[in-house]
């Protein structure tokens, strides 16, 4: 017991091997023959709280931020000493505050749990006591043997051990936890593929062994070892052997596998962590002014402390009766009473820290994200994919983006990839017609004939359609099939499958040759040349990695011969090559490169006996390894993939995606610099560079490539930034390699950062993922600090992505790994022009004009209450009613900041999308500098101090607009006393606030009409009911008439009009000349907007009958009078145009 208690406190960890051990259908050897382990049953749990922990979890996890636990101590304080406000007043906030996120937080923790009760509940059927029993996905244990039918999904991370086909293999989908939807092929091994019965599984006798759980979906480290008749067989396991978690069985019968990963063990749980937390700009400097504000809160405290106790040295003053002191007070410690004074003050002012600040931004962020997903503009009609927001935490960052990082393939091509040329035997060769034609030639061969190919041709052509992972799928009757198979000729019944768009265009490629594939079966592959049959059996597949660029498959030929067929880059083939056309074969894959295709280089190896049987054991041994299993099976493969034969090369196009070249060249009029970050060669990544934009005809390109030491890439970056310094007139680009960064960044990063940034364009080719992140890290830890932006499509781009202030993925061909660890994700490049130049533009002034406000409101609200103690004689007592302080952030002020942060537009969204360059305007945090910062809270002090003093001297003792109709000295003790002047403050304070808002909106909607009057009506229609009732409940009935006798007095109408138009009017005069005189470009195209006669349909949303079924009401904007401001109206499902309806708030 006291071990249990030691290891749930941390204190003693159970030991834990590296490798788990599992004895299929739970037959554990006799006891003492094995150390027994304990796994996780088979529950997913993804809530956060249960019913018990739910409140002390919760707050516990809310009083982390500072914000609550400093309104918590104030709390704590107006709760233990004599302070001059009712500690209602901070903890009715705070509760409101902690029991809305509480609820928020505990609704979407309830639907956590439902889900989790489904999938935990679902129904199941595993193998036990010989026979199949049903039961709960719940109840699955580790080493149960499951039974999986057609388009289930598989309940646990499963061994595949038979299916209802004799090989014992099994197609499935993973779209539900990488995207792919391409089928993937799993294999059992051959000792349990034959157990394809309850019965023959039961006595199976079999031992799995493999890694502890990791959230690496595409790595599995394992072995089987299957007893029989007494003689033990090893076999390897890989990930084509496990079945995961929430993938779904397709064009298979049923399969049974035994669990080896169960509940939150298995892959997919693993894979729930949250990413790492990125914050923002705006959110930083919102910490800074919170800081700054504290200091200002302080200083009052301090000051009004140290104030009180210099006027009661003075023995001139009279102490009035309500600072008289008792003889124990008297007595007390001067330090206690300073401490309990300085804590009085701090309580009294406390409210210049804004509670609700922090649930406004939530509230905003949250919203405002919808708008994204809602946006026509960002709708692919083809894939039928909106725009998707996998974080509001970062809306504004798309406003303050400075550097974009983006994938080439996928992301600014299609990746849809089409054959074009190809090189064999040092012969040059181009597609006509479906033959393979030498460039400069003619098809001469008769329709209908057998082509007459070479030795080299055909070896070439079969390596093409052998060397892949391809698989096929014949089960196509019911859906419209692949459309570029139908467009060339295909067949329906035959839909080849690719993880990767250059296999399958190699493939087809080699069948309009005349080489076709026809189909894998167990270790079997065939193929039909020019009509002919021929069956290879597959010995090994040496998997494609990153690090090594190719891939290759090791084959036994009908005659018997083993013989290896590779492919990949030409820096990962032409260097092991010891024959074959080398030279003239890699002047082809640049040639190639330079007409923007990508390039794969073709080799093969043939074996002896004696080779064969040394690979097979060196294979076996590093693939049945438990430990540092990948780098052995690194060193037998380059072991095995050595002294090539070069058989050719491939040339593939690979389109770029429409209005590419608009989108770079919007953002570089933006003032953002495009780095693109691709993997393919030199050639083919400037080329691509060219054709997009990314590069000018006109621009000066430095290259920094192939450096081959220290010395000489410092050297080249040295002459690199001569050259620029020299011709600083001209626009350079610079093209930097793999190889050649990773010199520059070992011993030269400052040279290197220093010519990247003087460079208008940089484009780095043949990049490994790591480098990716790296460079984007450079950037952006560099001393600048700049915003970064990068995007991609691939599993390839997650370390960028995951680095950068912003990722973006993009939902492409290559999976959704990109997409499940972005923030962001569009269908297509051109999207992200709007995405930053409008949506970007749009959040970070609402929330920059936002986090303002809020300190200047909050500053108005304060600082009357700090120059009223100089004239109460520092007593601590208050200038407002104690439900005054209270409601005033939570309801008097509060909807309209909220409203328009939601909908502002200082520009319309297509005057953004067509000068581009307003996106410097807001660039480098320029609405929330702290030039910006110091005038809205210079703004605050000056109307608070109108605010006071205004109603000091209009309605002070001795003016003579005291009067009231006839009275005019009788009553005034009567009606002028603390909180009739307290009030007459607060009254002039919400017009104030409130209109000032309105004069820094620009966008106005019916919901701005209603908050912004609304607000003002609701603080007079309340104050009346207050003011007009004796409260029972209340101690006091301070406030009893206040209100209906301040309103009944002329003069106090007066005095408020006065106040209002003293404040306001500086800021029409500032706005009406900074317009005219001296308008910023903002302003400018305002004006520009308001000048146009635009017509009624503003926004033209093309007719988008899916989207619209998809997304539901779309809003258009239409003018409805001659100014900047644009109200929204509804847009029925037709297009036409209806009264104003709710669809109308969102509009963008």
């Amino acid at each position: 017991m006291i071990r249990w208690i030691r290891q749930q406190l941390g204190f003693d960890p159970p030991h834990q091997s590296d490798t788990r051990t599992v004895y299929i259908a739970n037959k554990f050897p006799q006891h003492g023959h094995y150390i027994p382990q304990r796994f996780a049953d088979n529950r997913i749990i993804s809530s956060k709280y249960t019913i018990w922990n739910f409140i002390p979890k919760n707050l516990f996890e809310q009083f982390r931020r500072i914000a609550n636990f400093y309104f918590l101590i104030i709390f704590l304080v107006q709760l233990m000493i004599d302070t001059p406000t009712s500690p209602i007043t901070s903890g009715l906030p705070l509760f409101f505050v902690i029991t809305v996120t509480a609820i928020k937080q505990g609704y979407e923790d309830w639907l956590r749990h439902k889900a989790d009760n489904e999938v935990n509940g679902a129904p199941v059927f595993v193998v036990r006591s010989g026979s199949l029993v049903q039961t709960r996905s719940k109840n699955i244990r580790v080493g149960d043997i499951v039974r999986v039918a057609k388009d289930e999904t598989f309940p646990a991370d499963l061994v595949l051990l038979s299916s209802d086909r004799a090989e014992g293999t099994c197609h499935i989908t993973t779209a539900s936890l990488d995207g792919e939807t391409n089928l993937k092929t799993h294999y059992a091994v051959p000792e349990t593929a034959v157990s394809q019965s309850v019965s023959r599984l039961e006595s199976l006798q079999a031992v799995v062994e493999c890694q502890q759980p990791e959230a690496d979906l595409y790595r599995f480290v394992g072995r089987i070892t299957v007893t029989q008749q007494g003689e033990e067989i090893v076999r390897p396991l890989g990930p084509e052997n496990l079945l995961l978690r929430g993938a779904r069985l397709k064009n298979t019968k049923e399969i049974f596998g035994v669990a080896v990963y169960t509940g939150m063990e298995s892959k997919m749980a693993l894979n729930y962590k949250c990413k790492s937390q990125k914050r923002s700009a705006v959110e930083k400097s919102m910490n800074t002014f919170l800081i700054i504000y504290l200091g200002i809160l302080l200083f009052e405290a301090i000051l009004s402390t140290i104030l009180k106790y210099a006027w009661q040295a003075e023995n001139k003053w009279d102490e009035p009766f309500y600072n008289q002191k008792t003889d124990q007070e008297r007595n007390s410690s001067q330090i206690l009473k300073f401490i309990s004074d300085f804590l009085a003050f701090l309580v009294l002012y406390n409210f210049i820290i804004p509670i609700s600040l922090y649930v406004t931004v939530e509230l905003q962020k949250f919203l405002g994200s919808f708008f994204i997903g809602w946006d026509l503009d960002l709708y692919h009609e083809e894939s039928d994919q909106k725009a998707q927001v996998n974080t509001s935490d970062l809306n504004e960052e798309l406003g303050q983006v400075e550097y974009v990082f983006t994938d080439k393939t996928g992301t600014l091509t299609e990746n849809e990839m089409q054959f074009r040329e190809c090189s064999i035997n040092g012969i040059k060769y181009q597609e006509i017609n479906g033959k393979l034609v030498p460039e400069g030639m003619t098809e001469d061969s008769p329709d209908g004939s057998v082509p007459c190919v070479s030795r080299e041709e055909e070896l070439f052509l079969k390596a093409v359609s052998l060397c892949h992972t391809v698989q096929i799928s014949y089960d196509q009757t019911d859906g419209p099939g692949d459309p570029f198979s139908r467009a060339n000729g295909f067949s329906p019944q035959m839909e080849y499958y690719a993880s990767s768009p250059d296999e399958k265009a190699l493939v087809e490629a080699t069948k309009r040759m005349g080489v076709t594939f026809i189909g894998s079966h167990g270790e079997t592959m065939e193929i039909k040349t020019f009509g002919k049959a021929e069956k290879y059996k597959l010995l090994h597949v040496l998997e494609f990695d990153a690090n090594r660029r190719r891939m290759s498959v090791i084959l036994q030929k009908p005659s018997g011969e083993k013989v290896l067929f590779t492919k990949g880059a030409e820096s990962a083939i032409l260097p092991y090559a010891t024959s074959g056309e080398i030279d003239k074969t890699r002047v082809h894959v640049d040639e190639f490169a330079l007409k923007g295709l990508r390039t794969l280089v073709v080799a093969c190896r043939h074996f002896s006996a004696d080779e064969y049987q040394e690979v097979d054991r060196r294979l076996h041994e590093a693939r049945t390894a438990l430990q540092q299993r990948e780098e052995r099976l690194v060193e037998v493969f380059n072991f095995i993939e050595r002294d090539l034969e070069l058989l050719g090369a491939t040339g593939v196009e690979d389109k770029l995606q429409d209005k590419v070249q608009e989108t770079i060249e919007a953002l570089r009029l933006a003032g953002i610099k495009v780095w693109v970050l691709t993997g393919d060669k030199h050639e083919t990544a400037v080329s691509v560079s060219l054709s997009c934009g990314h590069f000018h005809r006109t621009m000066n390109v430095l290259e920094l490539v192939q450096q081959k030491s220290d010395h000489e890439c410092a050297e080249q970056l040295r002459r690199l930034a001569r050259r620029i310094k020299e011709d600083h007139v001209i626009q350079h680009g610079l093209v930097v390699d793999g190889a050649s960064l990773s010199l520059a960044l070992r011993e030269h990063e400052k040279l290197f950062m220093e010519v990247c940034k003087n460079c208008s364009a940089v484009l780095c080719c043949r990049m490994a993922p790591l480098q990716k992140a790296k460079v984007v890290r450079l950037l952006k830890t560099s001393p600048e600090k700049p915003i970064t932006l990068a995007i991609g499509d691939g599993a390839n781009d997650v370390s960028m992505i995951q680095e950068a202030h912003v990722g973006i993925g993009i939902m492409g061909k290559e999976g959704r790994q990109a997409v499940r660890n972005s923030d962001y994700a569009i269908a297509r490049f051109k999207f992200l022009a709007k995405l930053l130049l409008v949506h970007g533009h749009f959040y970070y002034i609402r929330i920059a004009t936002l986090v303002q406000y809020f300190f200047y409101k909050n500053v108005c609200f304060i600082t009357p209450q700090f120059l009223y103690q100089f004239f109460c004689l520092f007593s601590q007592q208050t200038l407002y009613d104690s439900v005054y302080l209270t409601l005033y952030n939570i309801c008097f002020t509060s909807l309209p900041i909220l409203v328009y942060s939601l909908f502002e537009q200082l520009v319309h969204p297509h005057v953004l999308q067509s000068k581009p360059a307003l996106y410097r305007d807001i660039s480098k945090n320029s609405l929330l500098s702290f030039k910006t910062f110091l005038y809205w809270t210079f703004l605050g002090f000056c109307h608070a101090f109108v605010f006071f003093f205004g109603s000091y001297v209009l309605m002070g003792e001795d003016t003579t607009l005291m009067g009231n109709g006839q009275i005019l000295r009788a009553n005034r003790q009567l009606m002028f006393g603390n909180w009739t002047f307290g009030t007459l403050v607060f009254t002039v304070m919400v017009i104030t606030v409130t209109l000032k808002l309105a004069l820094e909106t620009h966008f106005w909607t019916w919901m701005n009409h209603f908050v912004t009057w609304g607000s003002i009506a609701f603080y007079f229609i309340f104050s009346l009911f207050y003011g007009s009732i004796i409260w029972p409940f209340l101690h006091t009935q301070d406030m009893y008439f206040v209100f209906v006798q301040l309103l009944s007095s002329g003069s106090a109408w007066f005095a408020i009009i006065i106040i209002v138009v003293a404040c306001l009017f500086p800021d029409v005069i500032k706005k009406v000349f900074y317009r005219h005189l001296q308008p910023t470009s903002t302003q400018k195209s305002q004006m520009y907007t308001n000048c146009v006669a635009i017509g009624d349909d503003f926004i033209a949303l093309q007719p988008l009958s899916r989207a619209k079924n998809q997304l539901g009401k779309i809003s258009l904007l239409r003018p409805t009078r001659a100014s900047d401001a644009w109200t929204p109206c509804a847009v029925s499902q037709r297009g036409k145009t209806p009264a104003h309806g709710w669809a109308g708030w969102w509009s963008e």
